[in-house]
This record gives structure tokens, C-alpha cells and sequence, in this order.
């Protein structure tokens, strides 16, 4: 069931997932569940014919495919599937007929929810809905009945064998109350009763669970039956994404529950960090046309000639080695700056609308995984944008260098205002960024510069800053050596207002650990940050060790 028998049924599912909307793809799932009801697996169809039982559109397109009916019904099954996957879930309230779950249909039959999964392949196809806030899959009921219809051997050879004597329920749940006090989760639980009386996992585990939910007051997995609480999700989610990294099966004995359920809080949690954080893109029309996604999606214009100008680029001989980094990226043209600006945020609008679609307690691993492609993505596109561009920012700093204490402070604060820029920067009216990017720059050093004059005026004490003084040459060693262990304790003392990573930072760059200072690039391996990242932390967390020390010597001189 994983592959398409015939091309043109996957090419023309494919088109209908990416191209139609959501009300038509939900429109041709009942098309194509009603054309699958009336197959007969020894006849011939015409594609012409399915095609246009599908989407009520006469295609001349393969007009000699003859498709034997029983290799329809398979490539139909995956249409539906497919199509129906890419659906975004609607309240069960809203459905247009009444809909089953797995567990009323398990209940009405007799057999497991697992049976119930197996029976999808022969043909009984569900709808995603959502069931008190959490999505689910569940079967509208004349599907049930046609499938019934279809497969009735089928569905009362599943009820026999799932089917126990009041005994045989009895010795399961003795069984398992007995292993429940040794320890142990559901699964390894059922799984051990079924090995010994020879029957499937999941029969022994619906047992159980159907127990269970009749019975609360005698519940024999009690705490496994509700929700977990707040704690205990962070808990597992601490322990899961620590540094050793606590194993699921571990977790899962630790909770009593299934491993399923440890990924399902992780991965609860894990979206709700990427769901929940707002995405801010500048919105274009041509986003929302299906015939300008391969456009916008191109290769960036001379994106040859720019790797290769990259790979050979060098800082000139007479820049700092601080500054060095800044020649590392050639400068975009206009073309180049408008394809990737376009693109940027057209993967924000893509990541926008997935975002829209999922809700972080129902969400599947697969779409984790296609937020964190587009965030990869976005992120790739923003940092080029941003390392083709800090020339800007050096060069403006220096011209306001004169009116601040630091030029590479300017730089770093000049930075973040790049970076702003490019998040806010509309491309759609053919300016060049190096314009916009300016006037954010200038406007951001017109307000901080006097605004740091201003502090450092209201705050001179009279002493020389604590990390700009200068080597004292009236005294001797002895003085020398004790003013240098004091300063050091009132660094700590004053490092330990810092956060840990902005502590650590500082004391890798001025090798306060008793080491040789750490270069940018090296601090940035370290944590898995950029060096510009390192170097913004380690400036922001300088200012805010200055800022300390000056209240510290106000309070002493009053």
C-alpha cells in the first residue's frame, strides 16, 4: 500500500494536493471513496473515466490506460489516503453525517482498535476531525456500513477471534494486577500475557484497558488512564532533552506509560516552542499563486559566481583582525538581494500556514520535521542577507565612532539593528536594502549614542572603569599583585548576576578560567552559536558588568 501501481494516479494525486483547495480536495476524497465502493476487481477502467469520476474534469490525457480494477482499488485507497492527510482537521461537530472512532467501531464489532487500523487497508477509509480539542481519525458511518457490506466475512471472523470467555478475561486481568505490582508499563505487561496464552498483543491490552475504563475505582493501570499532569510532562521533557538524554524506554517504566505517550509529550512540547512563536514576514500576492512557487524557489541569479567569489574572499591588509569576518561575503546585486528577500519571506508565509494548520497537542512527527526544514531554510536565507551586509554597518560605525567609547560596541549594536532591518525590509518596491538598511542603522546609533553619553556623564565617580583601567606604575609588586587578586574577586562576584551562558561567554573570551582567551569562532562551537552571535552576548554582557560596577561604586561613595 506504500507505492502507486500507476503513474498517472500518483501524478494526479500529487497535483491535487499541491494545486486544489482544501473544500475541493475534501469534495474528491468522497468522489473517490464512493468510485472505490463500486469497482469490480475483474473489470477494466478507463483513466479518462477515473479522472473525471474524481474531479468531474474530461481529461484526454492517457487515453489508452486500461487499469484492471483490483490495482484501481489499491491506487484509489492511496489517493484517499494522501488526499485526506493533507486535509486540515475539522471539529467533529461540523461533520456532515455522524462519525465513529476506532473505539465505537471496536465496541460495536467486537474487535480491537488495531483490527480496526488493519481494516483501512481493505478499504475502510476515515476522515481527520477533531474529538474536545485533540485530532483524531474517525469514519463517517455509511462508509462503516458499505465497508460491513463489503467485508462482512471479514468483520465477523475479527469478532470470533477477539472474542474471550468471562475465564479467559478473568486469568488476563489477575495476570496483569500481579505483574502491575512488579512494575512495568501496559505494553510490556500485555505483551508478556499474550506470549503466555498465545494471544495477540492487542486483544490482551484491550482487555485490559476496556477494564480499566469501566471500572475506575478498580483500575488496575490507574495512573495510566488519565492525563499526565504539568509536572510530570516537564519532567519528561527535561529529562528526554538533557544533555545525557534520559532513554524512552526508561521513561516510559519511570511514568508507567507507553513510549508512544513519552514521544507524544515531547513532541507536544517541542511544538509548542515552534508552533506558538509568531512568524512576521513581509505578505506579497503572488505567495498565495500556485504557478509562482517554482519561480520564487529558484536558485538564487549568479549563484555560481557568488559561492566561488565567497569561497575567494579576503579582508584587505590593513583591516583589524576584529573586522576581518566582515570581508568574508561579497556584496548582493539588486537582482540577487530581490530573489532572496522574496524568498525569505515566502518560506515565512509557508511556515505561516503550517503553523495554521496543526495544533501542538495532535501534531505528527512529519510536521515537526517541515517546520524545522522551513525554519533551516528561512534561517539560511537571513543569515546570508546579514553576512552580505555588515560592511554596511562597520562603515557607518566608524563615522560615529568619535561620539562613543567603543567602535566594535557600535558595530555589534549596529548588528542588531541590520538584523531588524532585514525582517522588516519590503522588497516589493525596488529599493535596494543597502537604502532602508542605512536609515534603520543611523536612526538606531541617533538614539543610543547619547543616550550612553548621557549615563556615563551622570555616573563618572572618579575612578577608572573597572575593565578599562590603566596598569599602575606608583606602586610595587605586592600592591600590584593584591589589586589584581581584589579586581578578580569582584569580577566573579559581579559575573555571577549574569545568566550562565553570558557568564561563560565573557570568561572564555577574556580567559578568566585560567586559560588562553577563546576566539569567537571557537566560544561558537562550543555552544552551537554563530561567532556574531558570541560577540553580540559577550558585548551586551560587558555593558551590563560596567553598568554593575558603576552602581556599586555610586553606593560606596555615598
Amino acid at each position: 500500500m506504500s507505492e502507486f501501481i500507476h503513474l498517472p494516479l500518483k501524478q494526479l494525486t500529487d497535483q491535487q494536493v499541491r494545486f486544489a483547495p482544501p473544500a475541493r480536495r475534501r469534495e474528491q476524497v468522497g468522489r473517490a471513496e464512493k468510485l472505490h465502493s463500486e469497482i469490480e476487481p475483474a473489470r477494466r477502467y478507463p483513466y479518462p473515466f477515473v479522472s473525471f469520476r474524481i474531479t468531474d474534469f474530461r481529461s484526454d490525457a492517457h487515453a489508452d490506460l486500461l487499469i484492471p480494477g483490483d490495482e484501481l482499488k489499491h491506487d484509489l485507497l492511496l489517493f484517499i489516503k494522501l488526499l485526506e492527510r493533507s486535509l486540515p482537521a475539522l471539529p467533529i461537530e461540523q461533520s456532515v453525517e455522524p462519525m465513529l472512532t476506532a473505539e465505537q467501531i471496536g465496541k460495536q464489532f467486537n474487535v480491537s482498535t488495531k483490527t480496526v487500523s488493519r481494516w483501512r487497508v481493505r478499504g475502510l477509509v476515515g476522515q481527520r476531525v477533531i474529538i474536545k480539542g485533540r485530532r483524531q481519525l474517525a469514519f463517517p458511518k455509511s462508509v462503516v456500513e458499505q465497508f460491513l457490506a463489503t467485508n462482512q466475512k471479514q468483520v465477523e471472523r475479527s469478532g470470533r477471534f477477539s472474542h474471550l470467555s468471562d475465564d479467559e478475561k478473568e486469568d488476563i486481568l489477575r495476570r496483569a494486577r500481579r505483574l502491575c505490582r512488579s512494575g512495568g508499563c501496559l505494553t510490556e505487561i500485555s505483551k508478556r500475557i499474550a506470549r503466555k496464552l498465545g494471544r495477540s498483543v492487542e486483544t490482551i491490552r484491550y482487555t485490559i484497558k476496556n477494564f480499566d475504563r469501566t471500572h475506575p475505582d478498580k483500575a488496575i493501570f490507574a495512573d495510566a488512564t488519565g492525563p499526565l499532569d504539568g509536572a510530570d510532562k516537564e519532567m519528561i521533557v527535561n529529562s528526554y532533552q538533557n544533555r545525557k538524554g534520559v532513554p524512552v524506554q526508561t521513561l516510559a517504566k519511570r511514568y508507567n506509560r507507553t513510549r508512544n505517550s513519552v514521544y507524544r509529550v515531547v513532541n507536544e512540547s517541542r511544538a509548542e516552542q515552534l508552533v506558538n512563536q509568531p512568524v512576521d514576514y513581509i505578505y506579497h500576492e503572488s505567495f498565495d499563486d500556485p504557478d509562482m512557487e517554482a519561480e520564487i524557489l529558484t536558485p538564487m541569479p549568479g549563484e555560481e559566481n557568488f559561492q566561488e567569489a565567497h569561497r575567494g574572499m579576503k579582508p584587505p591588509r590593513d583591516v583589524p583582525a576584529e573586522l576581518a569576518s566582515l570581508y568574508e561575503w561579497p556584496l548582493l546585486t539588486r537582482e540577487q538581494e530581490q530573489h532572496q528577500f522574496r524568498l525569505m519571506n515566502f518560506l515565512k508565509h509557508k511556515l505561516s500556514k503550517l503553523k495554521e494548520s496543526i495544533h501542538p497537542a495532535t501534531v505528527r512527527a512529519s510536521e515537526l520535521r517541515k517546520i524545522e526544514e522551513l525554519l533551516s531554510r528561512i534561517n539560511f536565507v537571513k543569515a546570508r542577507l546579514i553576512n552580505c551586509n555588515m560592511r554596511l554597518v562597520a562603515s557607518i560605525a566608524k563615522k560615529h565612532a568619535h561620539a562613543a567609547e567603543s567602535l566594535f560596541e557600535l558595530i555589534s549594536d549596529g548588528n542588531l539593528s541590520l538584523m531588524r532591518a532585514v525582517e522588516k525590509f519590503n522588497y516589493s518596491f525596488g529599493n535596494k536594502f543597502s537604502t532602508y538598511g542605512s536609515w534603520a542603522i543611523i536612526k538606531n546609533f541617533a538614539r543610543s549614542i547619547p543616550d550612553e553619553k548621557h549615563h556615563r556623564e551622570r555616573y563618572i565617580t572618579g575612578h577608572e572603569d573597572l575593565f578599562e583601567a590603566k596598569a599602575e606604575t606608583r606602586t610595587d609588586e605586592g600592591e600590584i599583585m593584591a589589586q589584581v587578586e581584589q579586581a578578580r574577586n569582584r569580577i566573579s562576584r559581579l559575573l555571577e548576576g549574569l545568566d550562565p551562558r553570558t557568564r561563560d561567554v565573557i570568561r572564555m573570551r577574556n580567559g578568566l578560567e585560567g586559560t588562553s582567551p577563546l576566539t569567537l569562532e571557537q566560544i561558537g562551537q562550543h555552544f552551537g552559536i554563530t561567532k556574531e552571535r558570541v560577540r553580540q552576548i559577550n558585548v551586551r554582557g560587558m555593558k551590563l558588568l560596567r553598568d554593575k560596577a558603576r552602581e556599586q561604586e555610586t553606593v560606596e561613595l555615598m
